[in-house]
């Protein structure tokens, strides 16, 4: 049970390791693109491949959806990214219910943005878990942990798709345990924070922010949504994505552009522009931005 990028490598470890997949759960397919087309998700698209049948219902809560999950009589499920809770008698319709691979180490970051929050905090270290699921949110006991140290000026981008590999790994090592009879579980230890959804709002640069903690923001945004700010171009205010950025000793009223290379003074030391998106064009590193575009020393961003 899986639907974006992140789930797709479980699946292909299961597939891999020879498991009977009797059944992959997606969610339905959703309008996208400029012609709004249906587009399937990506594991829809993977399953797919493989010959596998694939099931979107709208909601789990269904009646008719619940019998039909039961009658598979799956051994167990993997659910990774699946973006639907779970309802008991579902959790409970597998022999050895289901296996949730969650993008942190729990119990920090239950919830929805696991990967975007443990960089927008600072954390130096993550991971993916293997819990059996329960019917509060990331509640259940764990089985088989990985961890990772973030890197200084890893995104959110480049974190998940470490993570998502790792996590495929992870998956099929605990499903060969639980095969085996050797899967063990051990309740959830340590200070419980949440990973709220990522709202558009909280998007926008504070540059009265200390530089670490912008320089954490916008990390932990790119590349989706995107920190943005706001700058003065050719007499009009246009809206600027700002998806990497580096650490700087520089100095000076919050918001103040330092220098021709885009460093951008903070409430306590500064930070460097190093890409920049403008809207309705490609990512471009801030050289070439500067080459088109001019944010001279001195200019104020909001």
């Amino acid at each position: 049970m899986g639907t974006p990028d992140f789930a797709v490598p479980t699946l292909v470890e299961i597939v891999g390791q020879g498991h009977e997949v009797v059944a992959v759960y997606s969610q339905p397919p959703r309008p996208a693109g400029r012609g709004q087309a249906e587009r399937r998700s990506p594991v829809h698209e993977a399953a797919a491949g493989f010959g596998l049948p694939v099931l979107t219902p709208a909601s789990m809560k269904d009646d008719i959806a619940q019998a039909e999950f039961a009658s598979h009589e799956a051994d167990v499920a993997v659910v990774v990214a699946y973006g639907q809770l779970l309802p008991q008698v579902v959790l409970d319709a597998p022999e050895h219910g289901c296996l949730n691979l969650h993008a942190s180490l729990l119990p920090r970051w239950r919830g929805a943005a696991p990967i975007q929050r443990a960089i927008m905090a600072g954390d130096a270290e993550t991971g993916v878990m293997v819990m059996r699921m329960e019917a509060g949110l990331d509640t259940g006991p764990v089985a088989m942990t990985e961890k990772l140290t973030i890197g200084e000026n890893e995104t959110a981008g480049e974190l998940h798709d470490r993570l998502m590999r790792l996590g495929g790994d992870l998956a099929g090592r605990a499903l060969a345990a639980l095969s085996r009879g050797t899967l063990d579980f051990h309740p959830q230890d340590g200070e419980t924070t949440y990973a709220k959804k990522i709202e558009k709002a909280e998007a926008r640069i504070d540059w009265n922010r200390p530089a670490r903690e912008v320089h954490n923001h916008i990390r932990g945004l790119s590349p989706f949504p995107g920190a943005w700010f706001e700058a003065e171009l050719s007499g009009k205010a246009e809206r600027i994505k700002a998806l990497r950025s580096e650490l700087d000793d520089g100095s000076g009223e919050p918001g103040t552009v330092l220098d021709a290379n885009l460093t951008i003074a903070c409430a306590d030391g500064a930070v460097r522009l190093t890409q920049l998106q403008r809207a309705g064009k490609g990512a471009m590193a801030a050289s070439d931005f500067l080459r088109g575009t001019q944010i001279p020393a001195g200019a104020k961003l909001a």
